[in-house]
């Protein structure tokens, strides 16, 4: 009688917990019970058209954020006005992390040179991960006679009138590099903006224009080709590419340094969890050998920030770049 006793009370019991479990996996979840990110795709805006760096550089990182991640990430190319049009719609879109931007430098340098801005980059954005640098290279046509920096500097005075140089467009990188070295040296320079840097090495290597400053990215095929002959590159250190290329610094422009840096911004509000999963995801890719050779060999330099430390570099930059925009009296609008 006590060994049946017992036997019931055990089975008793544990129809007791399985009943209690049953009821637990039954009952309704919270309606705003946090769902784990992501759980759905994500969608990279590119500031600018396809085919270009920062384009390609989002695309390579979304194939491998898809690995990463476990959802699908869409690439989608918003071009116009300097990045602009893109950025408005990121810092309009929802602060979940599921619409991100892929942008550059010119991020920093807009506000400084387009009077109109419908949104904020220092307060409607929150920074999740640099990913890599490139420096920007003063390069002339093979045939040039133009040897070095000296030569330039030399060439742009009063007497000689201004020298024209190409660059990817107002109010980018490449525009400012020309500008600083106006500043820093009293070179009479000529700015000739172009729609990319596409377009300025068309008209580089045919030699319509004698100088142009593009990215080392985009002229290194034409200068390993030597069709482009590189005078020095704006980074405050020399292009592992081009290792036998001088900065400007080196040539006589002590503390010039312009080293473009491509990077992923969530809309402000992100939860701090969000960023932070995406700024792991994003370091652990670039931390990638088959990464890191890819980006070298595209001519960029992996970045290693943390996402305070990428901030603050925006920050710095919008700083640096609206100081320089105003005493230059520089606008594109």
């Amino acid at each position: 009688m006590i060994n049946a006793n017992a036997r019931a009370w055990r089975l008793g019991g544990v129809a007791a917990v399985l009943t209690a479990l049953a009821c637990a996996y039954a009952a309704p979840q919270p309606h705003n019970a946090p769902r784990p990110y992501p759980d759905r795709p994500i969608t990279i805006i590119v500031t600018f058209p396809p085919g270009g760096g920062t384009d390609l550089l989002a695309r390579k990182l979304g194939q491998r954020l898809h690995r990463e991640l476990g959802q699908p990430v869409v690439v989608e190319n918003r071009p116009g006005a300097s990045g602009n049009i893109g950025a408005r719609a990121v810092a309009r879109a929802a602060p979940d992390g599921y619409t991100l931007l892929m942008v550059n430098s010119s991020f920093a340098i807009n506000p400084a040179v387009y009077g109109d801005l419908d949104f904020s980059p220092r307060h409607d954005f929150t920074a999740v991960a640099n990913v890599a640098y490139v420096p920007s290279v003063l390069a002339v046509p093979a045939a040039s006679p133009l040897g070095a920096l000296a030569d330039v500097l030399r060439q742009a005075t009063v007497e000689a009138g201004p020298l024209p140089y190409a660059s990817c467009g107002n109010g980018t990188p490449q525009h400012l590099a020309g500008e600083m070295l106006s500043d820093a040296t009293g070179a009479r320079l000529q700015h000739v903006p172009y729609r990319g840097c596409g377009p300025a090495l068309t008209d580089m290597l045919s030699a319509q224009v004698p100088m142009g400053i593009v990215t080392a990215s985009s002229a290194l095929p034409h200068i390993r080709a030597g069709t482009l002959r590189a005078l020095a590159v704006t980074s405050p250190d020399r292009s592992p590419l081009l290792p036998e290329v001088p900065t400007v610094a080196e040539q006589g422009v002590p503390g010039y340094r312009l080293d473009q840096w491509h990077g992923l911004l969530a809309p402000a509000g992100t939860p701090p969890a969000v960023t932070r999963r995406l700024h792991a995801a994003v370091a652990a890719i670039v931390a990638q050998p088959g990464m890191r050779d890819e980006l070298l060999e595209l001519g960029y330099s992996p970045a290693q920030e943390t996402a305070a430390e990428f901030q603050a570099l925006i920050e710095a930059d919008l700083e640096r770049f609206g100081a320089l925009a105003q005493r230059m009296g520089l606008r594109v609008d």
